[in-house]
């Protein structure tokens, strides 16, 4: 290289890309190390119903974490196609662990809590998604929608893609497999939709949430985008907001959905917590937008406290005294007193751990969702003041915590779900992420023209801050570097660059160039350490310039 090529310096500078923040990089790397241990260990994530029934239960965990993983490929390093890819492929299969749906053969019983004329329990099936059961059925059609969309892969939508093994020990006549893929688990989920009247497929047996019918709705909403159909949006949308309003799910007088619609007494049963309005709304945003933000000051009063600069979750037992003072009392929801009285009364409240509402995840995904940052970061900067936030192996979470609240009412509870995948969806989310990413999903023909990443990714102790294709000014961004270790060789493949001759710069100075003919790669090998290695690949001659 002559010393005057060595003086080329990129044309774009670094500072009009964004970076993500040290924490927002943590939250990544704890998805990447939960999913990375061997199958059958479940660190960190474990939670203390242990029967997987719960709102904390590991299948909740990994839907979010792929959700989080792909708001913060779409909106915030859409470049980095390989190292996504990887991990939201590392999250699918843990999704398919027997451990993770295995809960649903007892819960295919049914049973009083959701169905209170049941008078002898159902013949059980183990396969978790051939009736019922939306709350696992439907996270998985959406990961895998999702993974099919974020990286033009077909791999779950090929016939038997999706296999489910019930194989207990010392139970069963023999192994049993149910086999499916993302289309014909759509076509299960969509004709018990139409066979429940269109309210949405039941969670539990009899129990039909919203919260959890939101995720497919998103799921074939993305796949008539790979399809070139509009299903979702001329034919299952109006019959499900219909069916929504005539059952009395959305719309009641305490603004809140109802708690769950019982199938068999064909009634909504009116809600008893706000966080699964909160949870419904940050995905509900994508298809009913200007309902979700008109609602939003009524159902989270009391939920929500906003005083002296400072907005707070509530604990549920001191939100319902707040809302019943102000509902049926008059009190003043902009006083202070009312909170200082609905504590007195709530200050007898013996918490119901392990099935205490969970409202960290929820409260903050709305509140990323619809944009309220001030309220978001508010409650950010209370999460890291009382929920002990960790460090361990590079990746950052919230660890459980059984205890309701401090002595001085600040809201401590949180469980494994939101300290592992809710808080940070949170914070890699960004203002009406699903809705843009409903709206604008990426097809075919974007992802095979737009130039992106591969190579070396999370396993490779790799953490990433940057990874931006700049379609407009002929340049991809990486910011990369290691969370430990020393300083090593890293290999990375920039694909889809357009006819010309580009120019590799690390840490703003010029590495090669090279001169494609045609639409072609160019392979990057560069020493990577504990700080941050910047990397721009740049056109600097396109085809029609030479020609």
């Amino acid at each position: 290289m002559t010393a005057a090529a060595a003086d080329i310096r990129p044309k774009i500078s670094l500072s009009d890309y964004a970076k993500l923040d040290e924490k927002q990089v943590g939250h990544l790397r704890h998805f990447h190390n939960l999913v990375s241990q061997p199958d059958g260990n479940w660190r960190y994530m474990e939670h203390e119903d242990g029967h997987e029934e719960f709102d904390d239960a590991k299948r909740y965990q990994l839907a979010l974490m792929a959700y989080a993983a792909g708001v913060a490929h779409f909106h915030r390093l859409p470049a980095l196609r390989g190292a996504f890819r990887n991990l939201m492929r590392k999250i699918i299969h843990k999704m398919l662990r027997r451990e993770v749906w295995s809960y649903w053969y007892s819960a295919s019983h049914s049973g009083k809590v959701f169905d209170p004329d049941l008078t002898e329990l159902r013949k059980p099936w183990a396969d978790p998604v051939r009736k019922e059961n939306i709350m696992y059925s439907g996270h998985l059609l959406l990961m895998t929608s999702l993974y099919a969309m974020l990286f033009d892969d077909d791999e779950f939508e090929r016939e038997g893609s999706i296999v489910f093994r019930w194989d207990p020990v010392f139970w069963g006549l023999g192994p049993e497999t149910y086999v499916y893929d993302n289309r014909s688990l759509a076509k299960v989920i969509l004709s018990q939709m139409e066979e429940n009247e269109w309210v949405g497929v039941c969670c539990e047996p009899n129990a039909v949430f919203v919260v959890c019918n939101q995720f497919p709705l998103i799921a074939m909403r993305l796949n008539d985008s790979r399809d070139g159909t509009d299903h979702v949006e001329r034919q299952i949308l109006p019959k499900y907001k219909a069916a929504l309003s005539a059952k009395g799910m959305l719309g009641r007088s305490d603004g809140l959905y109802a708690s769950y619609f019982a199938v068999k007494q064909k009634c909504a049963m009116p809600a008893k917590q706000g966080a699964h309005t909160a949870w419904a709304n940050a995905f509900m945003n994508t298809w009913n937008a200007d309902y979700v933000q008109a609602s939003y000051e009524a159902q989270t009063l009391g939920f929500l406290t906003h005083f002296d600069g400072n907005t707070r979750i509530q604990p549920t037992c001191v939100a319902k005294a707040f809302r019943t003072l102000v509902h049926e009392r008059g009190y003043d929801p902009d006083d202070q007193a009312t909170l200082h009285a609905a504590r007195e009364i709530a200050q007898d409240y013996q918490p119901k751990i392990p099935f205490e509402t969970l409202n960290w995840l929820g409260y903050t995904m709305m509140l990323s969702e619809l944009g309220k940052e001030k309220e978001l970061r508010s409650l950010l900067e209370s999460a890291d003041t009382h929920l002990e936030p960790t460090w361990v192996d590079g990746g950052f979470f919230y660890p459980r915590n059984s205890q309701l609240m401090d002595e001085n009412w600040n809201y401590t509870h949180v469980e494994p779900h939101s300290g592992n995948s809710g808080i940070g969806y949170a914070r890699l989310n960004v203002v009406d992420g699903q809705k843009k990413i409903w709206e604008k999903p990426w097809t075919k023909d974007l992802l095979s023209s737009r130039p992106y990443i591969d190579g070396d990714g999370f396993e490779d102790d790799l953490d990433f801050t940057r990874a931006i294709c700049d379609v407009e000014r002929a340049a991809v961004i990486l910011t990369a570097r290691r969370w430990r270790g020393h300083p090593r060789e890293s290999t990375f493949y920039v694909n889809n660059l357009a006819p010309g001759r580009w120019a590799l710069f690390v840490n703003g100075r010029l590495a090669k160039s090279e001169l494609l003919n045609s639409k072609g790669q160019m392979q990057i090998v560069v020493t990577v350490s504990m700080d941050e290695t910047d990397i721009i690949v740049e056109q600097i001659e396109p085809q029609e310039a030479r020609s």
